[in-house]
């Protein structure tokens, strides 16, 4: 029986309960990802591509299709495959996103992430202060207590609280390009949110900066909850940059040890 191989010689299809196909998908854009099928190299011929992973033409041109569709791969006649610059990559689709954060994103990735955060969530906010309902209120109000509760000892309860503070917010402004862009990359805002609660300077203030948000939700005020998200989001700029500065969370593909025949 032919076996589906990852570089390391396991087969990828044990990969958690994906089927060959996608286990084949996910190895192809975890090695896109990672650096092993660079940018803008040629990728090995059909041939040679179903020898190496052990599977049919058949599912690799749908797996090459599917990375022609994510703006990870151009194939064209007689000049072959080839892997496309990362600026075309559609980082919203799961696997993308899921590889994406496996192997360690780089700065540009969470850089961009406040960028679009900076855009929507003061506007979010300022949309929940004028339209949210009593239920939405106190789901963003126990999800601060949640983040209260956890306190600066417990990172993940407190990381996985402050998503639930801002997802609250989202939903509560009554747009549903909002709500669809949230939980699209809910993966990416979460570890994003591990990264700067592991760099906060002060627990204190990020609680306080929080509660502004709250009250200004609260007492219905959309221009100062607008303002105090803008202020909580800058400061998560902040955390972010010397967060990554510390860990070092700039992505450098991983070093391929030799091959001793």
């Amino acid at each position: 029986m032919t076996r589906v191989l990852t570089e390391d010689g396991e087969p990828i299809a044990q990969r958690g309960k994906r089927t060959v196909r996608e286990a084949l998908l996910y190895c192809l854009i975890e090695m896109i990802v990672s650096g092993a099928f660079a940018e803008n190299s040629t990728l090995p011929n059909e041939a040679e591509l179903t020898e190496r992973f052990g599977v049919s033409r058949t599912s690799l041109r749908e797996a090459m299709q599917y990375l022609s569709a994510l703006g990870m791969v151009r194939s064209r006649t007689r000049a072959g495959t080839t892997i496309l610059p990362k600026e075309n990559w559609n980082y919203l689709d799961p696997i993308v996103l899921e590889v994406m954060l496996s192997v360690g994103a780089d700065e540009a990735f969470y850089s961009s992430l406040i960028d679009a955060r900076q855009l929507l969530e003061p506007a979010a906010a300022a949309q929940a202060a004028a339209n949210a309902n009593a239920r939405q209120l106190y789901q963003i109000s126990k999800a601060f207590e949640d983040m209260v509760e956890a306190n600066s000892r417990d990172t993940e309860a407190w990381s996985r609280a402050d998503l639930e503070f801002h997802t609250a917010i989202i939903n509560a402004s009554g747009n549903w390009v909002y709500r669809q862009f949230a939980s699209a990359i809910q993966a990416a805002l979460l570890a994003s949110f591990r990264l700067t609660n592991r760099a906060s300077q002060s627990h204190e203030q990020a609680i306080s900066s929080h509660q502004v948000v709250l009250e200004a939700i609260r007492m219905r005020r959309p221009e100062a909850a607008h303002h105090a998200m803008a202020h909580l989001i800058g400061a998560a700029r902040i955390e972010m940059t010397e967060a990554l500065r510390q860990a070092r969370v700039v992505f450098q593909p991983p070093k391929r040890e030799r091959d001793t025949e």
